[in-house]
């Protein structure tokens, strides 16, 4: 039997370790490496093409949501469970459009953790038995758009991309590297996307981002 080699990102040790445990008791899994933030995730995604990646949503510096997007634009053969203990609509939505396949709630049963790692491997969707039914309808559903919204969906892809960057306190140098591309390209998108969002500087467009529901503030508290 091949078995599924499964990478585990989050922040704290203690959660790396019980998914750790949990899948070394499963005959079809295999743990082959664990990461400790966004950034690291990518980079040990890309190094060790796991199969599928546990990835928690609040960790420093890059965060979940972020890596997802950038762990499918770099592996796209490996599939993303989110495993998180925010249920809101806004982030079931980003996490989807990401390119993740599954949303686990951490106070879901082991039994879902599990599901959503053979579903995701099997390409197929897995959303937590623990997920209330409206946070899921609300994203099936088409949502009413604010301006804002409107005016975010308007930038590229790659300016949305640094836009989450910036809005989650990355420098232009660590946006560079995590992408990368040139210090100088990052500012001429930066100053592109400022533009384009009638925005001045760092603590706008984090506003902008808690007013869209790209950031929570309650979610990056830790």
């Amino acid at each position: 039997m091949n078995k599924i080699r499964v990478l585990i990102a989050d922040d704290h040790a203690v959660v790396r370790s019980g998914l750790r445990q949990l899948m070394a008791d499963q005959p079809d899994l295999e743990v082959v490496g664990e990461a400790g933030d966004g950034r690291e995730a990518l980079e040990k995604v890309k190094a060790l093409k796991p199969d599928v990646i546990v990835l928690d949503i609040a960790m420093p510096g890059v965060s979940g949501l972020e890596a997802a997007g950038l762990i499918k634009e770099a592996v796209p053969s490996c599939q993303i469970v989110v495993l998180t203990m925010h249920g809101k609509e806004n982030f079931v939505r980003q996490v989807l459009s990401s390119g993740a396949l599954a949303y686990v709630l951490k106070a879901s049963p082991v039994q879902d953790v599990l599901a959503a790692v053979r579903a995701a491997h099997r390409g197929e969707y897995f959303l937590s038995s623990k997920i209330e039914a409206e946070v899921v309808g609300a994203y099936l559903d088409s949502r009413r758009e604010t301006p804002a919204v409107r005016g975010y969906d308007l930038l590229s892809e790659r300016e949305q991309q640094i836009f989450r960057l910036v809005a989650e306190g990355n420098s232009t140098n660590q946006i560079a590297e995590v992408l990368c591309v040139s210090p100088k390209t990052v500012e001429k998108h930066r100053t592109n996307i400022m533009k384009k969002l009638g925005l001045r500087d760092r603590l706008d467009v984090v506003k902008y981002a808690v007013r869209i529901g790209i950031i929570d503030p309650q979610l990056w508290e830790g």
